[in-house]
C-alpha cells in the first residue's frame, strides 16, 4: 500500500462514524464489529462506521438520538451526512469489513460478528447501494484503512490468538 503523506489520518474507535473528502484517509481495527464504506468516484467523497452491534437491546430503544454503535443507526448518520453535501447514496460504491469470529473456541456462543455482517449487506441493499467488495467473517480481527481520494480499502486479518492458561503445578 503506497503511503500518501499528504492525507489526514481519522482514526475510528467502537461507534463512531466519519464522511469526508479526497484529503482524508480513514482507519479502524475491528473484531467482531463491522465497517461500512460508502465511496461516490465522481466527487471522491467518503464515509466510514465502526459499529458494534446489529441492532438496539430493547431497553436502550428509549433513547431518540442516533447512536453510531448500532448498524441501522450508524448507517443512517452517514446518509445525513452524505445527503448534505449533496452525495446520493446510490451513486456510492459500498464495501463491508468485519465481522470476525472473535471466540472459535466457544461454540456455544452466538457469533455477533455474522449477524453484523449480515445485517450490513440487508441495510446497503435496502438502500440500494451496490455492494463492490466485502471482507467478511472468519476468525481474528481486522486492520482497514480506506483512502478516500481512490476509494481503495485495504484490509488485513489477524488470527485470534487464545490465552491459554498453564498446566496447574502442585506445590509443597
Amino acid at each position: 500500500m503506497p503511503i500518501a503523506s499528504h492525507l489526514l489520518d481519522v482514526f475510528l474507535q467502537p461507534g463512531e462514524h466519519f464522511v469526508g473528502d479526497e484529503n482524508y484517509r480513514i482507519r479502524t481495527l475491528l473484531g467482531s464489529c463491522v465497517s461500512i464504506t460508502l465511496w461516490h468516484p465522481g466527487r471522491k467523497i467518503g464515509a466510514m462506521s465502526h459499529f458494534l452491534l446489529s441492532c438496539r437491546v430493547p431497553n436502550d430503544a428509549i433513547s431518540r438520538q442516533l447512536d453510531g454503535r448500532y448498524a441501522k443507526e450508524a448507517l443512517w448518520l452517514m446518509l445525513q451526512e452524505l445527503e448534505r453535501l449533496d452525495v446520493a447514496p446510490s451513486e456510492c460504491d459500498g464495501k463491508i469489513f468485519g465481522g470476525g469470529n472473535m471466540f472459535p473456541r466457544q461454540a456455544a456462543a452466538r457469533n455477533i460478528g455474522q449477524i453484523n455482517g449480515e445485517t450490513a449487506r440487508a441495510l446497503l441493499r435496502a438502500h440500494r447501494i451496490p455492494i463492490v467488495s466485502e471482507s467478511l467473517f472468519g476468525v481474528g480481527h481486522r486492520q482497514v484503512i480506506f483512502d478516500v481520494s481512490s476509494g481503495d480499502v485495504w484490509s488485513r486479518q489477524s488470527d485470534v490468538v487464545e490465552a491459554r492458561m498453564p498446566e496447574p503445578q502442585a506445590h509443597r
